[in-house]
C-alpha cells in the first residue's frame, strides 16, 4: 500500500530500525519498519510536525501493544548483567545491580507477547521475578523448547 507521510523520527529499537512518521491516510501517528518499505518518493509539500511529546508517547504505546498496563522485573544473572545493562527496552525502564554482581531490570509494557522474545534470546541468563503471569508464560515457553529436544533421538532421525 502506498502512503504520503511526513517523517518525524528513526529509532533503532530491539535490534531493528523503523520510521516514526504521520501517516496523511490514516491521520495519525504509525511506526513503520524499514524492513516493510519498498520505496521512497519526495513530495513538494510540506511535513506535518508532531509535537515530541506527542510523538513519544503514542508512538511509544503503538509499539509495545497499547497503553502500558504492568512493569515487568526481570533479573539476569552476573554473566549477563554487563550486556543487559546496556539493552534499550523502553524509556521508562530503570534498572540496578545486585551486590551478588545481577542486573535487576524494571519495564514497563502492555502485554506479554511484548516481551516475550526478548526474555527468551537470553535463554537461562535472566529470570523473570514478576508478574507472575509473565513469569508463567516465560516458563511455558522454555518448557515448549526443552520438549523439542528429547534426551534420545528416534532411531529414524539419527540417520538423517
Amino acid at each position: 500500500m502506498t502512503r504520503l507521510v511526513s517523517p518525524q523520527r528513526l529509532i533503532y529499537l530491539r535490534q531493528n530500525w523503523y520510521l516514526d512518521a504521520w501517516c496523511h491516510l490514516r491521520q495519525g501517528l504509525r511506526r513503520f519498519a524499514f524492513a516493510d518499505i519498498w520505496g521512497v518518493e519526495l513530495v513538494e509539500e510540506a511535513a506535518y510536525e508532531v509535537p515530541e511529546a506527542e510523538l513519544g508517547e503514542v508512538c511509544f504505546s503503538t509499539h509495545w501493544g497499547g497503553a502500558i498496563e504492568q512493569r515487568a522485573v526481570l533479573r539476569f544473572s552476573p554473566s549477563r548483567a554487563r550486556t543487559a545493562v546496556n539493552e534499550y527496552w523502553h524509556t521508562q525502564q530503570t534498572g540496578e545491580f545486585t551486590s551478588l554482581g545481577e542486573y535487576v531490570l524494571y519495564v514497563p509494557y502492555a502485554t506479554d507477547q511484548t516481551l516475550l522474545s526478548d526474555i527468551l534470546r537470553h535463554g537461562s541468563e535472566v529470570e523473570v521475578v514478576s508478574p507472575e503471569d509473565l513469569r508463567n508464560t516465560v516458563r511455558e515457553a522454555h518448557l515448549n523448547a526443552a520438549l523439542r529436544y528429547p534426551t534420545r533421538l528416534p532411531p529414524n532421525l539419527l540417520n538423517g
